[in-house]
């Protein structure tokens, strides 16, 4: 079965991943450290409720093919792939404070994104276009996963 923030397990499963990372936790791989990591993951749910916007790239193979790919072969996803400036940390993204209120701020975010909030009707990802609430709750879970994984957790 494919994990998804809609499925309490799994959403409480990276919740205790989450509350693993510490501030000097290494990378496995990226350029992040792990506090713009988690401010990279708020932004991402900042971005689909409409708080802060961001650009779009999306085309038809990214709508179709590489959406399809990405939320429903169950692989990691490829490391290293560029993000919108909007949520890179060292170009347009929101700056790391605290760690712990960062951190906070973040599991917050992702309960809040899992009770599946009505801006997910309407909300565009920038790759991926339109997407159902279950694809973004799929999402969210393989977002959050990816980038935990980036630090061993």
């Amino acid at each position: 079965m494919k994990k998804t923030l809609e499925n309490p397990a799994d959403k409480n499963e990276l919740l205790e991943r989450l509350a693993s990372l510490r501030s000097d936790s290494a990378r496995v791989w990226g350029k992040m450290t792990a506090g713009q990591m988690v401010c990279h993951l708020s932004d991402s749910y900042r971005s689909v409720s409409g708080e802060k916007s961001t650009g779009s790239v999306e085309n038809f193979l990214t709508r179709t093919v590489v959406k399809w790919l990405a939320l429903e072969l169950p692989i990691p996803w490829a490391r290293g792939l560029k993000t919108m400036p909007e949520m890179d940390q060292l170009v347009g993204g929101s700056p790391p404070g605290d760690f712990e209120a960062d951190r906070q701020e973040l599991a917050s975010r992702t309960e809040t994104f899992a009770g599946k909030p009505a801006y997910l009707a309407t909300a565009r990802h920038p790759f991926f276009g339109r997407m159902s609430g279950e694809e973004w709750l799929r999402w969210g879970y393989l977002h959050m996963d990816h980038h935990l994984r980036q630090f061993g957790c």
